[in-house]
């Protein structure tokens, strides 16, 4: 978890990952004849927005993160994102009624970390962002990625997984009713692993590298 940043269900899914078509898991777990992922039985709790802390989260994701005001504000005004008491940025997760299912939570203060509201549904839904009509579908670790993608590739859907996860619940729909889809996972070891794991599952899925470590790595000023 602390390795790779990640919540300690997706360090579970890390660990179970494929590393190579041709090499076992990395600490192989048995599959039961259950869902792989159990639902989260706790009742969503989203942070409380706050009115008051919301320029210091958009000081935070447009001078450390570089991104443009007038998105960040559009998401806003569409209530995908907003801040909470403790000025972290809440990106919601939407299902496919357009009902709210979860929200990735990103810390804006001097430590860097991310989680979940709990009770977050993520194979119900996921954070996006795009045209209506995009020409293809991104996928990408986190939400702060998802928008950072979109300045790439302003034609395309750019989602979320929350995390790099290799077969997220609602990807077969999204293959079979959309767009060609590319996974756009971090250049690292653990997105390649990820990402390798997700085609196997879903051939129809191409490979799309970030340039630098990440997207959002990309738009910020080298020292």
């Amino acid at each position: 978890m602390h390795l790779n940043n990640h919540t300690f269900k997706d360090a579970v899914d890390w660990l179970a990952g494929l590393p190579a078509a041709s090499q076992p898991a990395r600490f192989p777990v048995s599959q039961p004849t259950s869902p792989s992922h159990a639902p989260d039985s706790r009742p969503l709790a989203l942070p409380v927005p706050v009115a008051d802390t919301l320029p210091s989260v958009l000081r935070y994701l447009n001078l450390q993160r570089r991104l443009p005001l007038d998105l960040l504000r559009s998401l806003i005004d569409s209530g995908d994102l907003y801040a909470d008491h403790h000025a972290n940025a809440v990106f919601l997760l939407r299902g496919e009624q357009n009902d709210t299912v979860g929200a990735e939570v990103r810390g804006t203060g001097s430590r860097s970390w991310r989680g979940m509201a709990p009770g977050s549904r993520k194979d119900r839904g996921y954070f996006a962002v795009g045209p209506t009509s995009p020409n293809a579908s991104i996928l990408c670790e986190s939400a702060i990625d998802a928008i950072s993608c979109l300045l790439h590739h302003p034609h395309a859907l750019c989602v979320s997984t929350s995390g790099a996860r290799p077969n997220p619940h609602w990807l077969p729909v999204l293959i079979a009713t959309g767009p060609p889809i590319y996974c756009g996972f971090d250049a690292d070891p653990t997105g390649d692993h990820m990402a390798q794991s997700l085609i196997a599952r879903h051939p129809l899925v191409q490979r799309l590298r970030p340039p630098l470590h990440d997207w959002n790595y990309t738009l910020r000023p080298r020292p």
